[in-house]
C-alpha cells in the first residue's frame, strides 16, 4: 500500500457547528464578566462563519 493517504472525512456537521456554537453561546453569557470570556467570544464568531 505505497499509494495516496487517504482523503480525511469531515468529523463534524454543518448541525453540529450550530449547537457547538449555540452551547458556547450560552457559556458565555455566563462567564461574561471572566477575562476567558474574550477566547469563548472569539470562538463564537468563528462558529459562526463555518455555520
Amino acid at each position: 500500500m505505497t499509494g495516496e493517504p487517504q482523503r480525511s472525512r469531515a468529523v463534524f456537521s454543518t448541525e453540529d457547528f450550530r449547537l457547538i456554537r449555540e452551547a458556547v453561546g450560552t457559556h458565555l453569557t455566563k462567564i461574561k464578566d471572566r477575562p476567558e470570556s474574550i477566547k469563548y467570544a472569539n470562538l463564537y464568531h468563528r462558529l459562526g462563519r463555518v455555520a
